[in-house]
């Protein structure tokens, strides 16, 4: 029979042992609470009963992060969760169990960040794993619209210092700069996907899943071959805590201040205010550059640039004096 045995020496939670119907079992309930562990063992024996229970060789969570991360995953939120899900399997976690961790991880962040932290990176790991949990995001998951880029003198400024810091970082801001590719997608780039001959780069999968072609203007081809590529992976970084202090400490030297929870989309920010401002493209435009996929996207910088409409006030009346550079003082007296 199965039988409830106290929490061993490092861990608060109870555990099961035993053989029922011919399964055997030998787990933890991941509780600490001896009445809910005990209607965990009546739920596991009910399962077992009609056959649906899930046995401990199907995924835990910390095995599906394993092989989601070998897998090429992103890793920058999974330590936390590992810590906290542990050897939980994977049919076992529920909406209940990810809206709880959110709050334990992260209780005074926004519903934004542990979308980011939590929820995100929980459902990826499910359905690596071929759990299709469908978890509902926090309302206010999607945060605030955050439109912002860098001036001129702020971008050279923010990469001469990333150059300092690290030359081929240096290098990997000014592609992400003069590209507006994302950060995921530049890393993932390949040594063999560029070719400075022909000022040309492919970028295999994109957050979209759809292949892009990239133009490398003159600038970032000479960058490209100042610094060389990787052997292998183009720039040689990996999307960690350590890129993100490079950035940190480029934008301090550099003075140049990235707001928060921005970080290296910045640059794709600014690719597309200049390649609007700049290249005087429309939102069609920004859509035919591949880096958006859909006018909807690309027209939230339909606002960084005066409109055709609004020029037009040039043309409104002025008094004699304004066109002769008068003094305000003859503006005062004629009011």
């Amino acid at each position: 029979m199965l039988k409830l045995y106290p929490p061993r020496k490092g861990s608060p939670n109870w555990r099961v042992r035993g053989k029922y119907l011919g399964i055997n079992v030998e787990r933890s309930t991941g509780v600490s609470d001896r009445k809910i562990a005990v209607r965990i063992l009546a739920k596991w024996k009910g399962e077992i009963e009609r056959g649906a229970y899930a046995r401990s060789s199907d995924p835990t969570f910390a095995s599906a992060a394993l092989s989601y991360m070998q897998a090429g995953g992103e890793r920058r939120f999974l330590p936390p969760l590992i810590r906290h899900f542990g050897m939980r399997l994977l049919a076992e976690i529920s909406q209940a169990d990810v809206d709880a961790a959110a709050v334990l991880l992260f209780p005074n962040a926004t519903p934004a960040t542990r979308n980011r932290q939590v929820y995100s990176p929980v459902s990826a790991v499910l359905q690596h794993g071929g759990v299709d949990a469908g978890l509902n995001r926090p309302k206010g998951a999607r945060g605030e619209a955050r439109l912002c880029w860098l001036s001129k003198q702020e971008a050279f400024a923010l990469l001469a210092a990333a150059g300092e810091i690290h030359p081929r970082f240096g290098t990997l801001c000014t592609f992400l700069l003069y590209t507006g590719c994302r950060l995921s997608e530049a890393l993932r780039l390949q040594a063999a996907e560029i070719d400075l001959g022909a000022s040309y780069a492919y970028v295999r999968t994109t957050k979209n899943g759809d292949p892009r072609p990239v133009h490398l203007p003159p600038i970032l081809v000479a960058a490209l071959a100042n610094t060389g590529l990787g052997r292998r992976v183009a720039f040689g970084f990996a999307k960690c805590g350590r890129i993100y202090d490079l950035l940190d400490q480029a934008a301090t030297r550099s003075g140049v201040r990235i707001p928060d929870r921005v970080a290296f989309h910045i640059f794709r920010h600014t690719y597309g205010a200049w390649m609007r401002r700049h290249a005087r493209l429309d939102t069609s435009g920004l859509v035919g550059t591949g880096a958006w996929k859909s006018r909807q996207a690309a027209a939230v910088y339909e606002h960084v640039e005066v409109s055709e409409e609004a020029r037009k006030a040039d043309l409104l009346p002025t008094p004699d004096w304004a066109q002769n550079g008068q003094p305000a003082e003859k503006m005062r007296k004629t009011e």
